[in-house]
């Protein structure tokens, strides 16, 4: 296991991955994206032909394809057989259907094996999703559960598909943030009431609502908060 590991969970839009890539750098450590695995299963499955609701085929699928996830550059690389998949993860089939993994427990335990392995060859890691503290790093040196207003995280992700360029953003950036806050009202539900790795903050995590902060001022907190638990690792 890595030397120095920090998970970073909460909701949709709440401002994990960002911090996560900005935590990451500053403390000169790897960046381990879970949202990128999910979405690399739901890719491969999607090449497969395989039916999304099926846990088994979804199964079969990932165990019938090599996925290998590097440290690159502040952002964590995705290759499937070989090839660099990473851009393709972010399209609006791969984010409609990720669900269907996330949702599916036995996928949900091979990916936590991933994310494990992930962080053996690493000497820091930064990692963020919503099971990480309570599930797979539960003996992390620093948790974070980072949440927001529910309007103010639809306002953020409103922005972020306005201005982003991917054809996610492309194909939603229209939406209204009445819309856009009720899909994450709706997310935040689902992922709560999951039956394998809800949403949820590990007993000992450090809450940071960061309704009222910027990126800067997030990450601030966190870095004086690992500072000051773990100075000898810093």
């Amino acid at each position: 296991m890595a030397d120095l590991v920090i998970t970073i969970d909460g909701p949709a839009a709440s401002g994990k991955s960002t911090v996560a890539q900005l935590l990451a750098e500053r403390l000169d450590a790897s960046f381990l994206d879970t949202g990128a695995m999910y979405r690399a299963v739901t890719l491969a499955a999607m090449r497969a032909g395989v039916d999304m609701s099926d846990e088994e085929a979804l199964l079969a699928a990932m165990e019938a394809s090599e996925f290998e996830f590097s440290a690159a550059k502040g952002r964590m690389e995705v290759y499937i057989d070989g090839v660099d998949v990473t851009e393709q993860l972010r399209g609006p089939e791969v984010t409609a259907n990720a669900r269907y993994a996330a949702s599916a427990p036995k996928v949900r335990e091979k990916l936590v094996e991933m994310q494990r392995q992930f962080a053996a060859g690493e000497e820091k890691i930064v990692t963020e999703g919503r099971d990480q503290g309570t599930v797979a790093f539960s003996d992390a040196d620093v948790k974070f559960y980072l949440t927001a207003d529910a309007d103010e995280r639809a306002r953020r992700r409103q922005a972020q598909l306005q201005t982003g360029g991917d054809s996610e953003s492309l194909s939603t950036g229209h939406l209204a943030a009445e819309q856009i806050q009720r899909a994450i009202e709706q997310r935040d539900k689902s992922d709560e009431s999951r039956a394998v790795g809800p949403l949820r903050p590990a007993d000992d995590a450090v809450f940071v609502d960061t309704s009222k902060l910027d990126i800067e001022e997030v990450v601030a907190k966190l870095l004086s908060c690992v500072k000051e638990k773990c100075p000898e690792k810093y």
